[in-house]
């Protein structure tokens, strides 16, 4: 009797699956001939006069530092930052970071869950799953971040360094100290924009968000930060307690945008949240560099951010129709680009 009751309940659930994949892959065809066949036009932009000043579609495609330009030094680290604001042959408009928060609630700049991949830290703690969460700043300043840095040519060039070879701008940083780094010659007058994901989530999240708006207050750059999160609970965060950020768009928005812009919907009474859109530039096999939704976004004030953009081709195009900014691995490339004749 038991064995029949299991085997009614496995073929139920083995139907109901293949019910749903069915309905899944024929709103995926279907969604596939719809999108086939391209976006409404939209009446370009020629003039704008309203409060987003990351919309540049009247001057050059702005250029972000990917991780504070992964693809010319180690990511997320202060060598990094140098090489795209002390670089005579290039300049970087914005920074492109990612945070997340230490057990002594630093927020020390980071893109993935552990530092296993860009250091040396299984080997120095010996364990793997390294997660800043369970470790104080002090013991993540003893990490090499350059171990597993690859130049072009193939090289490790940082690879080895232990102690106090590490060079100081190769060690875990954390926002703060970038800050300071960044108030001192001979960067001071330098106007750099910051994009910052938070990569927590939950009350780590939230925590995090917290202290970040301590320091972009403290430093008066809360006008010059775009904040961004794949956590739907630390966006709802920002929404209720700080009014005055300016945030990229959730995945759910993004989203929306964009079927809105298929469908050439007014969006002028949704009351998005975000004034700017980062997006990738082909993602599922659709393609989001296109001037039409480029267009549509000027129109309703929303700014057009595209990441992971490394390739000439896609640089190109992106400036052309009108991109307001490119995340990219090679800023050094893409201002060559953008300010070629």
């Amino acid at each position: 009797m038991l064995k029949q009751k299991i085997r009614k309940f496995y073929k139920r659930r083995k139907t109901l699956f293949i019910v749903l994949l069915c309905v899944v892959l024929l709103f995926t065809s279907a969604l596939g001939l719809f999108l086939s066949s391209g976006i409404p036009k939209v009446q370009p932009v020629e003039s704008y006069d309203g409060d987003n000043s990351y919309i540049t579609f009247d001057d050059k495609t702005r250029i972000a530092a990917h991780r504070a330009g992964r693809g010319i030094a180690p990511e997320n680290t202060l060598m990094a930052v140098e090489k795209c604001l002390s670089s005579p042959n290039f300049r970087t408009d914005i920074l492109e970071i990612d945070l997340r928060i230490t057990s002594d609630e630093k927020l020390v700049l980071l893109h993935d869950d552990t530092f296993d991949r860009t250091s040396n830290a299984k080997e120095h703690f010996g364990h793997r799953k390294v997660y800043p969460y369970e470790k104080t700043y002090g013991e993540l300043k003893e990490l090499n971040l350059g171990e597993n840095f690859e130049d072009p040519d193939g090289n490790f060039p940082y690879r080895g360094l232990r102690g106090e070879d590490i060079p100081y701008n190769l060690k875990v940083i954390s926002f703060l100290e970038l800050l300071e780094i960044l108030r001192s010659e001979p960067y001071k007058n330098y106007d750099i924009k910051y994009i910052i994901e938070i990569k927590d989530k939950g009350d780590l999240g939230r925590r995090a968000m917290d202290l970040l708006y301590e320091m972009l207050e403290e430093y008066d750059i809360i006008d010059k930060t775009i904040i961004g999160t794949f956590n739907q609970s630390v966006i709802d965060h920002i929404d209720e307690n700080y009014p005055l950020i300016t945030r990229s768009a959730s995945m759910s928005e993004v989203l929306d945008f964009y079927f809105s812009c298929v469908f050439n919907v007014d969006i002028s009474s949704k009351n998005y949240k975000f004034k700017v859109l980062q997006i990738p530039y082909k993602q599922f096999g659709i393609n989001f560099g296109k001037k039409s939704i480029v267009d549509y976004a000027h129109h309703y004030g929303i700014a057009l951010q595209y990441w992971t953009v490394n390739k000439e081709r896609h640089l190109k195009h992106l400036v052309n129709i009108g991109a307001d900014a490119v995340i990219t691995d090679f800023p050094d490339l893409a201002y060559e680009i953008i300010n070629r004749k």
